[in-house]
């Protein structure tokens, strides 16, 4: 045994200590991507109000080297660690969940904490926590392949507190994407078909249910009415639809060109540089930029998933895979409201759309992935 020991930590000092260069590298040329398409879609509206072009994009920068930074520190914090902090993390986002509560509306919303430099939305925070809290609920147990009806009333449980205070603020798309995420995490555990039925099922008849019993805000309710009719609101978000497919359309196959998008310089799209910035890509870089762009998404999930294989235990792996749903929900609603077929639910697309608590929840959360590989397991495969 004395001599298998050293064996072993020679093999993980060669395997575990460099990050994921794929992983790191995509995130690397989707947030540069994302700057330059933000300056895009900015520069022309802030000429307009004689304010510096670059200004919008210079904000970004600052929120992208703070998540840059944050991705080197959380990639070096042992992943397994959180497990000890757990109920600390999971009450300190609670807290700031209800803390939202305390400040005005702006627009119609409670979502926001204002700090020095910038407006705190713990939302976005939540996304990371809940996926570790949920990972850590159901890799506890003796069967690695069996999901137990207990873990899936503490998962509802935990999810669902921080879950319903979301749409309390409101935001509806935020709150949907934990569901989702949980419902690939306890397919990932090993949750057999008759619980995922049940699950499936009942978010079914909740979501009926909302709707009979006038549950949803009026703005989320038009919003899910617009989608499937956007007659229904011309001027308002059947405008924002209507603009959007059109200059996705205008860009056909190569796009007008960078900085040429009439419909992004002019404004005809409500917020091209937030949840709309699917739609300057599709109008000056064309199909091809947007296919580009959807390949980068795919190759980023596919490393999170390969993490998750390789991950050294069942709780790594359960946090890989729950973030690699998280994006792949983030992208496929947000790319999926600007050409009509889904909601328009505000969620914008990772480390491309502007925002600072949004990037830096993202980053964080690539960090604890990186971390993941660097912890794996010292013997390929295992």
């Amino acid at each position: 045994m004395a001599t298998i020991a050293p064996s072993l930590t020679a093999v993980s000092d060669r395997r575990g200590n460099r990050p994921d260069p794929i992983l790191i590298s995509m995130v690397l040329m989707l947030s540069g991507f994302g700057l330059l398409m933000i300056y895009s879609a900015t520069r022309f509206g802030l000429e307009r109000a004689e304010q510096i072009p670059t200004g919008t994009m210079e904000r970004q920068m600052i929120f992208v080297t703070a998540g840059l930074i944050a991705i080197g520190v959380f990639s070096f914090i042992d992943y397994r660690e959180y497990r000890n902090f757990l109920p600390i993390i999971y009450g300190v986002i609670v807290l700031l969940l209800v803390a939202v509560f305390l400040f005005p509306e702006v627009n119609g919303a409670r979502r926001w904490i204002p700090i020095p430099l910038f407006n705190l939305q713990p939302a976005e925070f939540t996304k990371p926590v809940a996926i570790i809290t949920m990972a850590y609920v159901l890799s506890q147990g003796n069967d690695p392949d069996r999901v137990k009806w207990r873990q899936i009333f503490q998962v509802l449980f935990l999810a669902g507190i921080p879950a319903a205070l979301i749409l309390l603020e409101p935001d509806l798309g935020t709150t949907l994407t934990i569901p989702f995420v949980m419902l690939v995490m306890l397919f990932a555990a090993g949750a057999n078909w008759k619980q995922m039925t049940t699950l499936i099922g009942s978010g079914v008849i909740a979501i009926a249910a909302a709707f009979h019993f006038d549950l949803l805000k009026d703005h989320q309710e038009r919003r899910i009415r617009v989608f499937l009719d956007p007659s229904l609101d011309p001027q308002g978000m059947g405008f924002q639809l209507r603009q959007s497919k059109l200059a996705i359309g205008s860009g056909q196959l190569t796009g007008k060109g960078l900085f040429e998008g009439t419909q992004t310089n002019l404004a005809y799209v409500p917020e091209a540089e937030t949840d709309f910035i699917f739609t300057a890509v599709g109008e000056q870089l064309g199909f091809v930029g947007g296919v580009l762009l959807v390949a980068g998404f795919l190759i980023l999930i596919w490393r999170l998933l390969v993490i998750a294989a390789q991950a050294r235990d069942r709780f790594g792996s359960l946090i890989a895979v729950g973030i690699a749903g998280m994006l792949a929900f983030h992208v496929f609603v947000n790319i999926g409201m600007t050409v009509g077929i889904a909601p328009v639910t505000g969620l914008p697309l990772p480390f491309l759309s502007l925002g600072g608590s949004f990037y830096l929840a993202m980053a964080i959360s690539i960090g604890i992935a990186n971390s993941i590989w660097l912890k794996r397991s010292p013997v390929p495969d295992h």
